[in-house]
């Protein structure tokens, strides 16, 4: 293996780090994705109130040469979402990870793209040269501004995920930090102790000038956040480091100036567990707390004292149907997250228009018609001045009959959400009757079908004696409800 002396490898990492740390040419005025003043629990986004809702491509729009992303951006901005995740390359998955099919982050040989520049000498594991550490592969950093860029022009935010964890020996085979995959000797560690401060043999170096890197290119873009690191809470990642790449993140942004925005930096987003976990003593710069498979949706009740945005930034592994998914996603954002992701398999390589038949085993869902359902959840939250609004549970009097699971969220004595959760995935005839404790006035009810957005009842119904009640008009699924005082 050809090798560096470290003093020489860390010279060159220092005046990388150096090089790359100066205003970016693509620096504009308008005021990047940050929390809205009235209510930090949702953003504001070009001057608009906004909530990050999207069922998107599996984190390869960039690293993957094969994908056009231009076309699947286009899909996205079409079907009326507004969010991507995409991963940087320090991460890169063998084909048949996790029984995905056609997986956008398992480029096939030779068409995988990252930060760091091929060498001169030969043995990548997935074809082509190993990587150079210590070089940028300026063609990468072209085609992620470009693609921040077309979001961008699309309404569309990027969230920008730094790192993630080797799962298990496959990914890390893969990885250009691996030492049998660089030049520069350097990586000979396990898989274990990549992301730590201690024990990662000068790694640490390498993802510090990453970072550097990165936030230097993307200082322009309005529509951007960072997370640190996915899943962080496998593999070995320590929270230490995380808190160290945060630093770095901020250091950085401080470093290149004032920033080129008028409303300040960009949010950095750290991701906290699967299912649900109460955050403790969260890193200042943190302003967005992602969850993965967060249904039901107990860790926004947990972490709402926090006043941040609590998201579910990724779902799955509950079968390919549409029905646990969009229950996952009205549940979520009507119990008061300000950000949902559906992991989206039917986004592949020559089917960025997202029109791709997986298999049955495919570990998750995803298809232009759930995309609509989508849609019609970014509709119906739209449709209120939502950051007015809080959960507000307490305003039900008793649980609605024919479902059990019930979130409300409310703008108190003037507007009222309610989504209506089924027990279970079967479709059956249901009819549910909601009892509300409001104060005494007439409010217009409207019945949106979450399936369709069509509005399947309008009636006004009047509290008598603080109690309102509604009956909902027949449903199979589910079922949400709008309610505005008159």
């Amino acid at each position: 293996m050809n090798t560096f002396p470290k003093q020489t490898f860390f010279g060159l990492l220092s005046i990388l780090s150096i090089a790359t740390v100066s205003p970016s040419a693509s620096a504009g005025s308008s005021m990047p994705l940050a929390l809205h003043p009235e209510n930090q629990h949702y953003f504001l986004f070009r001057g608009k109130p906004t909530a990050l809702i999207t069922s998107g491509e599996h984190y390869g729009a960039v690293l993957n040469l094969e994908f056009d992303y231009v076309k699947y951006l286009d899909t996205l901005a079409k079907d009326g979402l507004n969010l991507t995740r995409t991963f940087s390359g320090a991460y890169v998955e063998p084909h048949g990870a996790f029984n995905i099919a056609s997986n956008t982050l398992a480029p096939g040989a030779g068409r995988f793209i990252c930060p760091w520049a091929r060498s001169d000498t030969p043995g990548y594991a997935n074809g082509g040269n190993k990587f150079d550490l210590t070089k940028w592969d300026e063609n990468y950093f072209k085609r992620l501004k470009d693609f921040v860029a077309q979001a961008g022009k699309r309404g569309i935010v990027v969230e920008m995920n730094l790192f993630c964890p080797m799962y298990d020996e496959s990914q890390w085979r893969l990885s250009p930090q691996n030492a049998i995959n660089n030049a520069n000797g350097i990586g000979e560690v396990a898989r274990t102790n990549v992301y730590t401060l201690d024990k990662n043999n000068g790694l640490l170096a390498v993802q510090e000038a990453l970072v550097r890197k990165i936030v230097d290119e993307l200082n322009g873009f309005d529509n951007l956040y960072y997370e640190i690191c996915n899943e962080p809470y496998f593999g070995g990642v320590t929270m230490e480091w995380q808190r160290r790449i945060a630093d770095v993140i901020v250091d950085t942004e401080k470093s290149l100036g004032p920033p080129p925005h008028a409303g300040g930096y960009h949010l950095i987003s750290q991701n906290i567990a699967n299912n649900k976990a109460k955050v403790e003593n969260p890193h200042p710069a943190v302003s967005i707390f992602n969850f993965h498979y967060a249904s039901p949706p107990d860790t926004v009740a947990m972490n709402y004292a926090l006043n941040k945005v609590i998201g579910d930034n990724e779902t799955g592994f509950r079968g390919t149907n549409d029905l646990p998914y969009r229950v996952e996603a009205w549940s979520f954002i009507l119990a008061g997250g300000g950000l949902f992701n559906h992991l989206d398999y039917s986004f592949v390589a020559g089917r960025e228009d997202g029109t791709f038949v997986y298999p049955a085993k495919q570990p998750g869902g995803g298809n232009p018609d759930f995309r609509k359902q989508m849609k019609v959840l970014r509709d119906f939250i739209n449709g209120f001045n939502f950051v007015k609004m809080k959960p507000l549970n307490s305003v039900l009097s008793a649980h609605a009959s024919d479902a059990p699971r019930a979130y409300v969220l409310a703008e108190p004595d003037k507007a009222y959400a309610i989504y209506l959760a089924p027990d279970g995935e079967k479709p059956m005839p249901r009819e549910a009757v909601v009892s509300l404790e409001l104060p005494s006035s007439s409010y217009r009810a409207e019945w949106v079908n979450p399936l369709t957005g069509k509005v399947d009842k309008r009636e006004t119904v009047k509290s008598k004696k603080n109690l309102v009640m509604l009956t909902s008009p027949p449903y199979r699924e589910d079922i949400a409800l709008k309610l505005i005082k008159k």
